[in-house]
């Protein structure tokens, strides 16, 4: 059974890092392209990022470009979000997906909120 546990948010101040973790269990992060989006209150999803399956080529909405950087780590199964000079508009759920821009398979979405 395909199974996504988001952890790593919080409360970060404007200019802060946090960095978001997703372990993946029930199939293999090295071979399936991995996403991350968000979600702000009364918005939209918004696609912020996206691994391919060979992980050589990555994805960043015009949004975060620069600040953010997505990763994996194959030997833990994971994948991660590192979210350097948070504004606050980052503040949103954060889902990690198994699939590209739209997949419908996502965890439960971990919290970030950015505030000082």
């Amino acid at each position: 059974q395909v199974h996504l546990v988001e952890s790593g948010g919080g409360l970060a101040q404007p200019g802060g890092s946090l960095r978001l973790s997703c372990a993946a269990s029930g199939f293999t992060v090295s071979t399936n392209t991995m996403s991350w989006a968000r979600q702000a209150p009364g918005k939209g999803l918004e696609w912020v990022s996206v691994i391919y399956r060979d992980g050589s080529i990555t994805y960043y909405a015009d949004s975060v470009k620069g600040r953010f950087t997505i990763s994996r780590d194959n030997a833990k199964n994971t994948v991660y979000l590192q979210m350097n000079s948070l504004k606050p508009e980052d503040t949103a759920l954060y889902y990690c997906a198994r699939g590209g821009r739209g997949s419908s398979v996502r965890g439960q979405g971990t919290q970030v909120t950015v505030s000082s």
